[in-house]
């Protein structure tokens, strides 16, 4: 079942306190939450001027950006939310945590908040998540910011194939159901450059902290394969964007996302710049923050 979600938020911001592994040392921001058609919608919003929108993706939530929200919200509005079920997001009953349904919550998120005009600051899942309610609303987009990521069917490709099949079977099942392991192992694996601390991993695993709970995280890569629809409905409207002046940044240590993907990108966005962001790993925003942020201010210094 696929919740429509509505247009005005029940409830702007909630006084809910915050759970004690998300503390002020580690997520210097307050949590604000949004009541849409059942779920339970945690987001940031920091600092004034050009709205920054920032999608994350699997097994992530807003922590990821911590590191770049700081840097940025002297000159930007940043809005960073979780996905029903990632983070401090709540999913109403019948949510099957499909990228299609997670594309449509966003695009509620946005109209809730009333964003008339915004760049989507996207990476892994975040990125066909984000380009699709791009398409839905393009006069609403500013310019795009894609981080490493795909926005297209990637069946028969090997380097994906086996990891959903790997992942999104039945031992990835049993793995991250019961053991966290999409945490526990693509988090420090996807993190090159940055030294995690405790807090900070106890920060991506305590969301999740039973098995129910971490099913979001296995649904993400079974549906690299089974979102083919969605992936090619992603790809077919690329075009409705096409002349968005593009930001990429690419981390070049990335185990997931390579140089052929940046370059399909490349060639579908023509008025684009590229930022390579050496030794970064696929989370590139823990890895490389102060050059990312320089990236972002100057492509908006030269835009404006």
């Amino acid at each position: 079942m696929v919740h429509q979600a509505k247009k005005s938020p029940v409830s702007s911001q909630r006084p809910d306190r915050r759970p004690d592994f998300l503390d002020q040392d580690i997520f210097p921001f307050e949590s604000r939450w949004l009541e849409i058609e059942g779920h339970r919608i945690h987001y940031v919003d920091e600092g004034k001027g050009p709205v920054l929108v920032l999608y994350h993706g699997n097994p992530a939530y807003s922590f990821l950006f911590r590191k770049i929200i700081p840097l940025l919200k002297d000159s930007f509005r940043c809005i960073a939310f979780d996905y029903p079920g990632f983070g401090l997001s709540r999913a109403a009953a019948g949510y099957n945590f499909l990228p299609a349904e997670h594309a449509k919550v966003s695009q509620a998120v946005l109209e809730a908040l009333k964003i008339k005009k915004y760049t989507p600051v996207m990476s892994d899942w975040g990125g066909p998540i984000g380009l699709r309610v791009a398409e839905m609303d393009p006069k609403k987009v500013e310019s795009l910011i894609i981080g490493n990521t795909f926005a297209w069917p990637v069946n028969g490709d090997l380097h994906f194939e086996w990891f959903s099949r790997f992942f999104g079977g039945p031992l990835g099942y049993v793995l991250i159901r019961h053991f966290h392991a999409f945490v526990r192992m693509l988090i420090p694996a996807g993190t090159r450059i940055a030294e995690l601390s405790k807090k900070e991993m106890n920060a991506y695993l305590a969301p999740m902290p039973t098995p129910d709970s971490r099913m979001p995280t296995y649904i993400f890569p079974r549906e690299i394969r089974k979102s083919k629809e969605f992936l090619h409905t992603v790809d077919s409207n690329l075009n409705l964007l096409a002349e968005k002046k593009t930001l990429f940044l690419w981390g070049d240590a990335d185990i997931a996302f390579r140089d052929r993907e940046l370059k399909r990108f490349e060639s579908r966005f023509p008025d684009h710049r590229t930022v390579i962001l050496r030794g970064a790993g696929h989370f590139i925003w823990q890895d490389s923050p102060i050059e990312i942020a320089a990236a972002i201010k100057e492509q908006f210094r030269k835009k404006y």
